[in-house]
């Protein structure tokens, strides 16, 4: 693979709900924490699975903006933060994945004493995430079933034979 080739990873609803639900197993016991905060929009659905694995009832919110489309921004932007705790003691910070780490360093310095986990982590991200599920190639652009819609594909002999 050359320096700057991209390459893609499209993620099924199966695969998610499986890696998330692995991820939760490793925050047991659930009685240690307070609740779960979701890093919108892609902690949203990770969160839903860890909540009802863990069975915990207190889901807050903490909305960044740090990309537009495919390019990520600068500075991350605080369009909501979250009411439910002053430094995050007692709460799990989920995202979908943890690309350059600048949301998360970002939500770090707002949240010091929280669990920051990511269902996926590429290399420059890692050291900004307590723990995660699978590695991702740092060049690689991940589509996330919620991306995505499904529709027929021609078959490669074509069809009517």
């Amino acid at each position: 693979m050359g320096l700057h080739e991209k390459h893609e990873y499209f993620v099924s609803w199966e695969e998610l709900h499986r890696a998330t639900r692995e991820l939760a197993r490793r925050q047991l016991p659930a009685e240690q924490w307070r609740g779960i905060i979701a890093v919108s929009r892609g902690g949203l659905v990770p969160a839903a699975i860890l909540a009802r694995e863990l069975n915990i009832r207190l889901v807050e919110s903490v909305c960044v903006r740090s990309y537009a489309h495919q390019s990520q921004s600068a500075k991350p932007e605080m369009l909501k933060d979250v009411s439910c705790s002053e430094d995050g003691a007692g709460f799990i910070v989920i995202d979908d994945l943890v690309d350059t780490g600048n949301t998360l360093r970002f939500l770090r310095e707002r949240l010091p004493k929280a669990k920051f986990i990511t269902v996926y982590a590429k290399p420059d991200g890692l050291p900004l995430v307590d723990e995660y599920e699978a590695d991702i190639d740092q060049n690689t652009w991940i589509h996330f079933p919620w991306d995505m819609r499904l529709h027929y594909v021609d078959p490669l002999a074509g069809e009517d034979r």
